[in-house]
C-alpha cells in the first residue's frame, strides 16, 4: 500500500506517516524543509527498512512545486491508494487587519494545493474503483475564529472540497474523509504554558486515520472531529 502526504515532517503530518509506515505503508512526503525529510527518511528506514520512503522538497503554496512532487510521486508508485491533505498555512488575524494578501496566501496552501493532488491522484483513483482521500481540515471549517479569520474561510472552502469529491469519487468506491481537529499539540504552540490535555495530540489524528483505513471496503467515514477535552483555546 501506498500513501502520500504533504506537509509530513511535523506535528500531524509527521505523526500520520509514523503510524502509517508501522502499518506497512510506503509513503512519498513533502515539505518545504529538505533537511527535515531527510531526517524523517533516516528514522522512518531504520524503523522499517523493508519500506519504500520516497522524499521531495516542495513548497505547496507554488504549483509548479506541487505539480512537479505530483509527477514524481506517479513515476515512483505504480497506484497511490491513500492520500493525505494535510500541509497548512495559519495566520492570526482578524478581517479588517489583515493585509490584502493573507486570505490568497492561506488559500493557496489551504485549499488549491489539495484541490490539486485531489484531482490529480482521484482520477487514478477514479480509473482503479478503489482509493482514500484525507483532508486535514479544522474545528474552523464550521465555527470560525474570529483571530484568524481568512484561514477560517480556507478552512470552510477545504470541508466544502471534501464534500464534493466524496459526493463524487462515492459510486466508483474511492472513499473521501474530513479530519476536523481543535486546537493541536504542535510546534505553532511551542512555549505554551498551557498543559498537554488542553490540546488534541497529533497521535490522535493519526490513529483515527488508521482506524478508518481499517474498515470495511462498505464503510466510508464522513467527518470526524477531535477537539481537546476540557474545551475549545
Amino acid at each position: 500500500m501506498n500513501a502520500v502526504i504533504t506537509g509530513a515532517t511535523k506535528g500531524i503530518g509527521r505523526a500520520i506517516a509514523m503510524h502509517l509506515a508501522a502499518k506497512g505503508y510506503q509513503l512519498a512526503l513533502c515539505s518545504r524543509n529538505l533537511n527535515d525529510l531527510e531526517t524523517l527518511q533516516q528514522e522512518l528506514i531504520r524503523e522499517h527498512p523493508d519500506l519504500n520512503f520516497y522524499i521531495q522538497a516542495a513548497n505547496c503554496a507554488d504549483p509548479k512545486e506541487l505539480k512537479l512532487f505530483a509527477e514524481s510521486v506517479q513515476k515512483h508508485f505504480e497506484f497511490t491508494d491513500v492520500l493525505i491533505n494535510n500541509a497548512g498555512l495559519y495566520i492570526s488575524s482578524s478581517l479588517f487587519e489583515e493585509d490584502d494578501n493573507v486570505l490568497e496566501r492561506q488559500m493557496q496552501t489551504n485549499v488549491y494545493a489539495a484541490h490539486y493532488l485531489c484531482k490529480v491522484f482521484g482520477k487514478q483513483m477514479k480509473h482503479n474503483g478503489k482509493g482514500y482521500i484525507f483532508n486535514i481540515c479544522s474545528t474552523a471549517s464550521t465555527k470560525p475564529f474570529l483571530n484568524a479569520a481568512s484561514y477560517s474561510v480556507t478552512k470552510f472552502a477545504l470541508l466544502g472540497l471534501t464534500k464534493v469529491l466524496r459526493e463524487e469519487l462515492m459510486p466508483h468506491g474511492v472513499k473521501v474523509t474530513a479530519i476536523l481537529p481543535g486546537a493541536t499539540l504542535t510546534d505553532s504552540w511551542a512555549g505554551t504554558t498551557l498543559p498537554d490535555d488542553r490540546f488534541v495530540s497529533p497521535d490522535d489524528i493519526a490513529s483515527s486515520i488508521v482506524n478508518c483505513l481499517n474498515m470495511s471496503a462498505g464503510a466510508n467515514v464522513d467527518e470526524i472531529v477531535i477537539r481537546p477535552l476540557r474545551g475549545e483555546i
